[in-house]
């Protein structure tokens, strides 16, 4: 396997660069705050400890490119697509994520505290410990996704599909669920999470 290009600290603040392709590429502390990535496509790419704040990555499309511990502060995220990647440890404040696509992705240990996460189709997507608190996921397809362990207080699941999901007993009590879709095994483990006897 070629080696990555690395670059360390670089200073990427108000760039400008839109349309651009980058593949193999290693990125670690470096600050994109404000730059325009427009229509950026990123292939195999590694981002360590990143500022993505006010960054416009609209219409970028990213495959197999991995985000750890990355700051998506009022980032706009409109239209971009996420393929086979991880945002593990990563910060979503205030970002513009509608609309937005995630297919095969590792939330874990990401935060989305209060993001707009509604109407979403999440299905299938890793959410391991990921901080979910107030989100609002109403009508968000999480269907078959992997809560175990997200924090879920105050989130808002109304009417969101949550069938095949695995979800522990502190999410089931900590989430606002009316309407939201389950099957029997989350009903019976919602039961038990309130104190109720299944018999």
């Amino acid at each position: 396997m070629d080696n990555l290009l690395e670059e360390v600290g670089e200073d990427y603040s108000d760039a400008n660069l839109p349309s651009q392709h980058w593949e193999k590429r290693s990125f670690t502390d470096c600050d994109f705050t404000e730059a325009d990535l427009r229509e950026l496509v990123t292939t195999g790419c590694t981002f360590t400890r990143c500022d993505f704040t006010r960054t416009d990555l609209g219409e970028s499309a990213h495959h197999a490119t991995a985000f750890r511990q990355c700051t998506f502060d009022r980032t706009v995220l409109t239209r971009s697509s996420f393929t086979s990647c991880s945002l593990l440890g990563s910060n979503f404040v205030d970002c513009v994520l509608r609309p937005v696509t995630f297919t095969e992705v590792d939330f874990t240990l990401a935060s989305f505290v209060k993001a707009p996460l509604h109407g979403l189709k999440l299905g299938g997507q890793r959410f391991r410990e990921t901080n979910l608190s107030e989100a609002d996921l109403r009508k968000t397809d999480l269907s078959g996704a992997d809560l175990t362990g997200a924090r879920l207080l105050d989130a808002k699941l109304d009417g969101a599909d949550l069938r095949g999901a695995r979800i522990d007993a502190n999410g089931l009590r900590q989430a606002k669920l009316a309407g939201a879709l389950i099957d029997i095994d989350t009903a019976i483990a919602f039961a038990a999470a309130h104190g109720l006897v299944v018999s």
